[in-house]
């Protein structure tokens, strides 16, 4: 490959801040408007936002991004929607996970440059289920790619709530081509299966790694249109559910299942792994772990 792709960089990044800012303020919102049922006495939360920075070994420059949580909300109990664009080269080791995974050149050149939109939110209220969406770009001397989804992670789960997750999500990727769809739901339903405990971290949603067809952007779109599904699949479901009471083993079947997702994310998540193994700002790496969760 023989272009830095500095122009598809820029329009990538920029794309994942709008779409941060979007959500933020749909967020925002849903607790500005949230007038009826359990917590309404409460303040609105809002999001505090925080400037993370890396730094190569040598001290250079290295990227960053923003870090936006919100905590104890009367909606969200926490909820993070962190972007970030980081650039530099390789250590040994992700070198090796690269090439192992195709992509080549690592060894001659292994400077990288990754962007992207990560989110995941815990409710308070049980009967609003849980959700994480990510899109990301990812560019070295000798590949590019795109990557991502969002999947649904109910407690209590609702039949309607699933279908019009999984309904939407199809409405925004059909243009794309028909047959999408069914391929990253199955690629969900894979990717998010906890295979020490048998079992799916959520009801699934859509899911992607590695998009290259050679058309950039082809790809560009289709993941846009993936984060652009994001907020019409999900804020219904929460302003449906919002007003629901609860109960203490409603409260307590929330709690564990988040153990669930705290497992899943510590250990398989490949996020979770690359954060860390690039010197991210462990604060935003680790931002999709719940604020309370219980194992029995």
């Amino acid at each position: 490959m023989t272009t830095d792709f500095e122009t598809e960089k820029s329009r990538a990044s920029a794309w994942f801040r709008q779409l941060r800012d979007d959500i933020v303020e749909a967020f925002e919102g849903l607790e500005d408007s949230h007038d009826t049922g359990p917590l309404t006495d409460m303040a609105p939360g809002r999001f505090e936002v925080t400037e993370t920075a890396r730094t190569s070994d040598d001290g250079s420059d290295a990227g960053g991004g923003l870090m936006s949580v919100m905590r104890g909300g009367r909606v969200f109990e926490k909820v993070g929607v962190n972007i970030s664009t980081v650039y530099g080269t390789l250590g040994e080791r992700a070198q090796r996970a690269m090439a192992a995974r195709g992509v080549p050149g690592m060894a001659d050149d292994p400077r990288f440059w990754a962007s992207g939109i990560s989110l995941v939110a815990h409710m308070q209220n049980p009967h609003c289920p849980a959700v994480h969406m990510n899109t990301r770009m990812f560019w070295t001397p000798g590949a590019w790619w795109f990557g991502g989804g969002s999947d649904l992670n109910p407690c209590l789960e609702y039949a309607e709530d699933t279908a019009h997750f999984h309904a939407t999500q199809q409405q925004y990727l059909d243009p794309h081509g028909t047959e999408i769809y069914p391929k990253l739901k199955a690629w969900a339903d894979e990717y998010f299966y906890i295979p020490h405990r048998h079992r799916a971290r959520g009801v699934g949603g859509i899911f992607m790694d590695d998009r290259n067809t050679g058309d950039w952007e082809a790809d560009f779109a289709l993941t846009q249109d993936i984060g652009r599904a994001f907020l019409p699949a999900y804020v219904p479901l929460v302003e449906k559910r919002r007003p629901s009471d609860w109960s203490e083993a409603d409260k307590d079947a929330q709690l564990v299942h988040r153990g669930l997702y705290a497992e899943y994310n510590l250990v398989y998540d490949r996020g979770t792994k690359f954060g860390l193994e690039t010197g991210h700002d462990a604060n935003a790496v680790l931002m999709s772990l719940p604020p309370l969760a219980k194992w029995v």
